[in-house]
């Protein structure tokens, strides 16, 4: 009994593998997190300053700022199993997903 029910979720195990993928956008992100965003922005730009003045982010943030951001996992299920908006690598701060510090626009369907 017991050599069937390992066989059974050794095969289970083995078809959830090769069904999710295990990479997702990783060759593209080195070091960061892989998000969607609603829109990835320019930090100096007029509205993302005054939006990360609001937050009480000041100083020296430079590069793009991902808005309105939500992880993307490999597991293919749920809200973070895929991206209709911008993906985007992000390597700094997140602030509860309103703005991502750090980001990077990345090209998921490669």
């Amino acid at each position: 009994m017991f050599p069937r029910v390992a066989i059974a979720i050794t095969a289970c195990f083995a078809a959830l593998a090769v069904a999710t993928p295990g990479d997702v956008g990783g060759s593209q992100c080195d070091g960061g997190g892989i998000y969607c965003c609603d829109s990835v922005q320019d930090a100096s730009s007029p509205s993302v300053a005054s939006l990360l003045a609001l937050l009480g982010i000041v100083g020296s943030v430079t590069g793009q700022v991902g808005l309105n951001c939500d992880p993307i996992t490999g597991l293919g299920v749920g809200s973070g199993a895929s991206c209709t908006s911008q993906a985007a690598c992000c390597t700094g701060d997140s602030f509860n997903g309103l703005v991502n510090i750090g980001c990077s626009p990345i090209n998921l369907s490669l």
